[in-house]
This record gives structure tokens, sequence and C-alpha cells, in this order.
């Protein structure tokens, strides 16, 4: 049969599950449920390649449901890095279930504990969890894994990112029984694959074709700027928000994400930092003050902000450029949504070059490098200061181009690096290239001494003359 042409009643899927697929309204499979549901059904562990919303809660929610019978022990579980998605998962899968008549119970961080055990002994068939209340309910005796047959770990990069991976090996050993290990994961880093080896031993890997990215539709800005100067560009954009514009920053670590919701908190600027280390019930109560509004700014790394789908954002800021290009598209994505504008911002340092050049070739996108926005109307000051940074004006060597007002008919070339030399009592491998004009002469200064030596120059005379240094733009 052609593949583009299955359909779901062509499965023979159980009756109940069958009835329930169609009632959902859903008659031909997605790509990821065409390819892995039938080596799902057939009992073989399968390693699945989806993104979010491409279907992958059916790819491994309907083998999962027939595999399972209305008994009240804990025949499956699935493993998800969040507890919006535990909950997500496990209403998929009790809408996929029909009148089967499975209990399928949900645990996870973040709410009452033993409300959860209380439903747990009353009977569980399926269990969706996140690690860690999955290892509390499986140590306080109110979970038993011994029984489980079918091990289901869902959005496995995720797990990785936000540091599970010690608490799924710890849950993945107590289930001794298992019989079939499912793994999902939109990408696949080495450590992921390294263990999907280490959970399975002969693994089906299946992909879906459909993983291209859709870039949206926005205005997209690089600024270059040295690390010291990143704040106060960002203070720049932060002035020309309007008054029901939001911005979500984004960091690559925590802790920096916990330093710039500190430092702009010291200059007035009221932002939040989300990271995976908040506990859950914080994640939670943050992501809905920004969804109200109430929050203006939120900083955060790219594993918090995953899910994070809020209508009003019309800033995106990479505070720090992402490792990889992919991930970049996806952030940018959070802006410009419901018909309103949005604006992409990337801070690129002189290391960020080839990575900007990188994600720009590899989506075909074009991010046009601009200065820092300027401040509006009616404000006079930068909300947050400008400071010296020489990392910005030298080049890929780390050398910082002087301009002097000399020229060679009045030094030789040697005469003045001799002279830079003795004055600011550098050594000579702090002096790069001269080049000199009629009137002019360009020297190359390291980054490290530069601001030193352009001291000494204005205090000092070069035979009898000033020479007025002045900083060329790498």
């Amino acid at each position: 049969m052609n593949a583009a042409r299955v359909d779901f009643s062509s499965w023979d899927l159980q009756e109940h599950i069958a009835s329930a697929v169609q009632a959902n309204g859903w008659s031909e499979p997605t790509e990821i449920q065409r390819e892995a549901i039938p080596l799902a059904r057939q009992g073989l562990d399968v390693v699945g390649q989806a993104r979010t919303g491409s279907g992958k809660t059916g790819a491994f929610g309907i083998p999962i449901l027939e595999r399972c019978s209305p008994k009240g022990t804990p025949q499956a579980i699935v493993l998800c890095p969040t507890r919006e998605l535990a909950v997500q998962v496990a209403e998929e899968m009790e809408s996929l279930q029909g009148g089967k008549g499975l209990s399928i119970q949900t645990v996870y961080g973040g709410t009452d504990l033993e409300k959860q055990a209380k439903r747990l002994n009353q009977g569980a068939d399926i269990v969706v969890g996140t690690p860690g209340r999955v290892i509390d309910m499986t140590k306080r005796g109110h979970l038993d894994l011994g029984g489980i047959n079918l091990f289901c770990l869902d959005e496995a990069d995720r797990m990785l990112d936000m540091g599970f991976f010690p608490d799924v090996l710890w849950i993945f050993e107590q289930t001794p029984n298992r019989e079939q290990t499912l793994m999902f994961s939109a990408t696949f880093p080495q450590e992921v694959l390294d263990a999907a080896d280490e959970f399975m031993s002969e693994s089906v890997h299946v992909m879906s074709e459909d993983m291209e990215v859709e870039i949206p539709e926005i205005e997209q800005f690089a600024i270059h700027v040295g690390r010291a100067n990143k704040l106060w560009a960002l203070g720049r954009i932060i002035c020309t928000m309007g008054d029901d514009d939001q911005m979500l920053v984004f960091s690559n670590t925590k802790r920096m994400v916990e330093i710039l919701s500190e430092r702009l908190g010291k200059f007035r600027i009221s932002a939040i930092g989300l990271h995976g280390d908040l506990p859950q019930g914080k994640r939670e109560r943050i992501i809905e003050s920004f969804k109200e509004g109430r929050e203006s700014i939120v900083v955060a790394t790219d594993v918090a902000a995953r899910g994070l789908d809020v209508d009003g954002i019309t800033h995106v800021v990479n505070y720090d450029l992402p490792d990889d290009t992919e991930s970049y598209v996806h952030r940018i994505g959070r802006t410009g949504r419901m018909g309103r504008k949005g604006h992409a911002w990337s801070f690129v340092t002189r290391e960020d070059q080839p990575l900007i050049e990188k994600i720009s070739s590899t989506w075909n996108l074009s991010i046009p490098v601009v200065g820092a926005p300027p401040l509006p109307d009616g404000v006079d000051r930068d909300p947050i200061g400008r400071r010296d940074d020489w990392d910005e004006v030298s080049d890929a060597f780390g050398m910082v181009t002087l301009r002097l007002s000399v020229g060679k008919s009045d030094s030789s070339k040697l005469e003045l690096a001799e002279w830079i030399a003795k004055q600011a009592r550098v050594a000579d491998i702090v002096i790069g290239e001269i080049s000199q004009g009629d009137d002019e002469t360009e020297v190359e200064i390291h980054v490290e001494k530069v601001a030193y030596v352009i001291d000494v120059i204005k205090a000092r005379e070069f035979n009898g003359r000033s020479l007025t240094p002045e900083i060329v733009d790498a």
C-alpha cells in the first residue's frame, strides 16, 4: 500500500481506540505516526525523531494504550521533562483510549504529593510524570515500578538539557520486567544517542521527514557590541518598547539569567528570570504572569522558554547567541504572533561573528548589522551607561588601531615605536603594525595595554608636539 494513503482504519486498531481516533477527527496518521505506530505495535523498541506538534503523542500513545489493560496496576510509564507536557500527554492519551477504561494518572512536582499518592493508591494502569516526582512516589511506596513492561521517554533532548538523565536512568533501572522501550526526541545530541544505546539493545530508528523549521517573518537585527556593553544595548532596546510590549531575553546559562535580571533591577528595570533550576510551581507562576501581561520582561534559558507561548511578545533579544542555528529560529519565533509586529535583536561580539554568519547562511536570512537604537524623543540619557570596552574595537588578533597626528615626514616607524615603548614602558610585542601617511600614522596596540598607552600618549609630547590619539574602528 502507498504510505501516503495509509489511514488509521487500515491498522485494525482495538475497537475503543479506533472509535476514539475517529471521534477526534483523525483520519490519516501524521508522518511520525505512520512510521512509528506499526513498529511499536509489534513490540519493537523504537527511537523516534519528531517535533512537538507532529503527532508524536499519538505515535507512542496508541501502542501503549493497546498494550495495557484496566487492572489497576502500573503497566506503562511515560516520562516527560515538565509538568505542562505531562498533563498534555495524559490528556491526549485519555482522549485516545475512548471507553477502554484505563486509569491514566499524572505525577509531577509543584503540587500536592498526597493527593497524587491517593490517586495512585486507588489504582493506575498508565503513569505519566516528571522524573523527580516519579522517584519520590517510588521511594515512598506509592508507585510500584516492578510491573512496568513498557517504558517511554518523551522529549529526551529536553530531559538532557534540564539535567534529568541520572533520574531517568534510576527509574529505568527500577523496571526490570520491561519488555519494550520507546524514546522520542526532536534532536539527538550524542548524549541522547548514548542513552538510547544504554536503554535499548536493538532499537529501530524512525524520523519524520517533516523536520523543516518555519522561519517567522519578523524584523531581525544584529548589533556588534562587546560583552561589557551588552547591558547598555539592551537598555537602549528596552527604551523603545511601548506600554503594551513584552520582551523575552535569551541567555545561554542559568547563572547569566540570574545575573542579568538582577543587574536590570539595579537600574530600576523590572525583569524576572526563568530557568530550569527554579521550582516547578514558581516557573508556572512566572509564565502565567507573563501571559497575563503582568510582567513585561522575562530573561530565560532555551530550556525554560520551551512551551512559553505568549502572543504579546513583541521583542526577542539574543543576549547570548545560541550554540546551534536551529535554536535561533525557535527563539525569534516567539515574537510577531497574532499579526503583531515583532523585532528580534542579536548581540554579536567579535567571537560571535562566525556564528551569526552561519545562522544567516543556514536559514537564508538577512540579518543587517545596525547600531543600538537611538534614544526615543523625550529621553535624554541612557537607562544603563555605556562603558569603555576595547574588545569592541579590537581585531581578531586583539589589536586596537590608533590614529596619531604625525606623518612620515615627522618620524620614522622605528622612532615612533621606540618612543611609545619607552614612554609607556611596554614590551615591543604590545606594538603591532605601523602604517604611515603624509600627515597621520596608524599604530596597532594590544587590547590589554591600549587604555594605558592612550593615557600616556595624551600626557606626553613627541618631539614637541601632541599626537592626539584617536581609535580606528576594527
